[in-house]
């Protein structure tokens, strides 16, 4: 099984080392010196990393055979592979690699079935999962236990309790539109006030 877990980004000063967008939750052991990676477009790896750093905030790496800027720069844009058992599991039991989520049905608590998860899209903030709804349309789904309370991959599906409007936007139009609990009551109170002001100036009037 193929695992996409980063993207080569500009070069770093003139010794051969790269940025890299990271695209796994296990850069230690994805991209760790000794790590070798096939790449996308298949010509310009694979790749062996030979060390790695991280510097304000972005991930270096320098691979086997780039020695300066001008290697460094030829390898922008090429997409890192690399080959992982389909059984293989993560050592968090929290986490899931994209393969493992991928097909699954997405239903809500109550078992109503919402699409197929299509994709993972690795954000810095956070992940996201494009579900594919039966009319074709695709809803994005923030990868968090709030929204998304159980992958159950023995029976192949992913739970979501999603909030108003995420999957089906003319929900949440139709949940602004409504009044809210108790604002008829408190209308109501308030012309009651408004009838017993203007009968107490009427009768100070009198």
């Amino acid at each position: 099984m193929q695992l996409v877990v980063g993207k080569i980004g500009r070069a770093h000063g003139i010794r051969g080392d790269v940025s890299v967008e990271v695209r796994t939750d296990e850069p230690e052991l994805r991209l760790g010196p000794g790590a070798v990676l096939l790449t996308d477009p298949a010509s310009a790896g694979p790749l062996t990393v030979e060390s790695g750093k991280v510097h304000s905030g972005r991930l270096l790496l320098r691979f086997a055979g780039v020695k300066d800027r001008n290697g460094a720069e030829a390898l922008r844009g090429t997409i890192l592979i690399a080959e992982v058992d389909p059984e293989e599991r993560p050592d968090d039991p929290e986490e899931y690699y994209d393969h493992q989520l991928i097909g699954l049905d997405v239903v809500l608590l109550d078992g109503t079935l919402v699409g197929e998860l299509t994709e993972v899209v690795h954000l810095p903030y956070q992940d996201l999962l494009t579900v594919k709804k039966p009319d074709g349309t695709e809803a994005l789904v923030p990868f968090v236990s709030r929204i998304v309370p159980t992958i159950d991959l023995e029976n192949q599906r992913a739970v979501i309790d999603p909030p108003p409007g995420l999957i089906d936007p003319e929900s949440a139009e139709v949940a602004l539109g409504e009044s809210a609990p108790g604002a008829e009551s408190a209308e109501k109170s308030a012309d009651s006030a408004n009838s017993a002001d203007s009968a107490d100036s009427a009768e100070e009037s009198q």
